[in-house]
């Protein structure tokens, strides 16, 4: 067993491959509201914020009436409306697997909301892995870190043996604001040098890695 007892997982490009889906639900929400024009990139970069905050960042000057319309159409897209495929990144059901039987505590720290999560850990079978998760519509938006301090205190864990694991720059700065150790992976939305900025211990290019890193750092 490496240094950490905890590993504390990012979903949306971590463990899943939900970009395109994420970027097709904006962009169709941006469509049926009329709202001005943003690219694909300018959402893929917002990706790990919670959705009112990720709205806030595309659109500044934005209302607080519009971003609660605008995140309520997001919900419709995402939840009901689009099939976009977010599959598993490969091999990592293999991998938590791994981890759980090597006595690791499995969580989740997310953008995403409540009732989507449990959506995708039901439509993945990754539901059992994870007892216990945050997501940013029941406690502060990274990069704050209240639902990294939460799950450190559900677990009864000191920050200094828990590791986060993440895609997103915003994933890293709520590592850092936790006192947390943080390990980027390269494969997600944001590009392996935007995220060696925020000095986390290592990195990883695929999700398979994850456990012989582990490994090497007893």
């Amino acid at each position: 067993m490496s240094k950490y007892s905890l590993l504390v997982f990012d979903w949306d490009g971590t463990l899943i491959d939900s970009k395109q889906q994420i970027v097709n639900c904006m962009q169709a929400t941006i469509l049926s509201l009329k709202l001005e024009d943003r690219s694909d990139k300018q959402i893929s970069d917002i990706i790990g914020l919670g959705l009112e905050e990720a709205i806030r960042s595309l659109y500044p000057n934005i209302t607080p009436a519009m971003i609660t319309e605008t995140a309520q159409a997001y919900r419709e897209h995402y939840l009901t409306k689009d099939n976009t495929p977010s599959p598993l990144f490969d091999g990592a059901t293999n991998v938590l697997e791994t981890l759980k039987r090597a006595g690791y505590d499995l969580a989740i720290a997310t953008g995403k909301s409540r009732r989507g999560l449990d959506k995708g850990l039901i439509d993945t079978q990754l539901k059992d892995y994870f007892p216990i998760s945050r997501c940013a519509d029941e406690t502060r938006s990274k990069p704050h870190p209240q639902m990294l301090e939460e799950i450190l205190v559900d677990y009864n864990t000191e920050a200094s043996k828990a590791l986060m694991i993440g895609d997103s720059e915003f994933d890293l700065q709520l590592a850092n604001n936790t006192k947390v150790d943080a390990l980027a992976v390269s494969y997600g939305v944001h590009g392996l040098m935007r995220l060696l900025k925020q000095g986390p211990v290592g990195f990883i290019d695929d999700i398979k890695q994850l456990p012989k890193w582990l490994a090497d750092h007893t």
